[in-house]
């Protein structure tokens, strides 16, 4: 697949929850984020091209609001080298500027030093 990623992904150091706000459904875990994108690891393949409203559970509640919500398209999808697992990736849409202030304070305070996901 070509790389048409602008900034690296930064793997985080909790794997917060992540539903589908439309149906409360459970699609998996926050496998890394950056100002525009994210990935999910997840037990079931999505459609790509389609747009999803996500939740995502914050850890502890420390940034004054226990959710992120955001509107996502889906990018691709892939078996994690887990085959019981897919990595989905995501383009973010319409990002306000108070939810990408709060992005780039997460990646702040829990991505892992040092390391970028060059994938």
């Amino acid at each position: 697949m070509e790389e048409r990623r602008k900034l690296r992904r930064q793997h985080i150091m909790f794997y917060s929850r992540v539903f589908d706000r439309q149906t409360g459904t459970f699609m998996g875990y926050l496998g890394n984020l950056t100002e525009t994108g994210a990935m999910i690891i997840s037990e079931e393949a999505l459609e790509t091209e389609k747009v999803y409203d996500l939740r995502i559970d914050l850890p502890e509640d420390i940034y004054g609001q226990p959710i992120l919500n955001l509107t996502v398209r889906s990018v691709w999808c892939q078996r994690d080298i887990d085959p019981n697992f897919y990595n989905i990736g995501f383009a973010m849409q319409d990002i306000s500027e108070e939810d990408g202030e709060l992005i780039t304070q997460i990646i702040e305070d829990y991505g892992l030093q040092g390391y970028e996901d060059n994938e």
